[in-house]
């Protein structure tokens, strides 16, 4: 697989994992463009990570209807000229509706994500990005995003191995599985070649790629 061959590469991972960190060092070296979530757009995400139950369901269609307007241009292949490296997969947005949704309001989230899921292609790669827990926290806490003050380590703890099984079946396009556990792609230059070199040597829809 050439990597400047590559046209869509998707990074992803829960949060604190590294994926938007990655993805702009990806789109960097490949000179292509980005596509990133903005959740600072959200309006009820702080209030979400305060009181789950009673901001979920706006605070997820929010951020569906936003990853949807997004994906739309690569939906227009005449409107899809340079390569894209997104820190997103709008495949994964039911995992964290099915982790603060349930009932009705799951029904709903569903009937809507039906409806505005755009027939954008699927992505030449998919870059999973795996972290426990423990270091989620770590690294949430040590960013200090204000809206993500309120997130706590059982939250982290749920979407960590919603993630896992998530992508345990995934098949939608090849996926390189990263170990990010004692990987820094930014501050470390050595661990970011490891990584394109990774990328460059795949063979197979899925492979695993973990620095002991």
């Amino acid at each position: 697989m050439s990597v400047r061959g590559l046209r869509y590469i998707a990074v992803e991972g829960p949060i604190g994992a590294g994926k938007t960190s990655l993805a702009r060092r990806l789109a960097e070296r490949l000179g292509a463009d980005t596509l990133f979530e903005q959740p600072a757009e959200n309006p009820f995400l702080a209030r979400f990570y305060q009181d789950m139950t009673r901001y979920a369901l706006p605070t997820q269609l929010f951020f569906l209807f936003q990853r949807a307007r997004q994906l739309e241009p690569l939906a227009q292949p005449d409107m899809f000229g340079r390569a894209v490296v997104a820190d997103f997969l709008l495949d994964k947005d039911p995992l964290f509706a099915r982790a603060t949704l349930a009932g009705d309001e799951l029904a709903l989230y569903q009937k809507i994500y039906d409806m505005l899921r755009p027939q954008s292609p699927a992505p030449d790669l998919v870059i999973y990005l795996q972290a426990s827990a423990e270091t989620l926290v770590e690294r949430v806490r040590r960013r200090g995003a204000g809206f993500e003050r309120g997130i706590s380590e059982d939250y982290l703890g749920v979407l960590a191995e919603n993630y896992t099984r998530f992508f345990h079946h995934y098949a939608a396009a090849p996926l390189l599985i990263v170990n990010s556990e004692n990987l820094n792609f930014v501050a470390r230059d050595a661990d970011f070649e490891l990584l394109v070199e990774r990328m460059h040597g795949m063979k197979g829809r899925r492979e695993y790629f973990n620095l002991a």
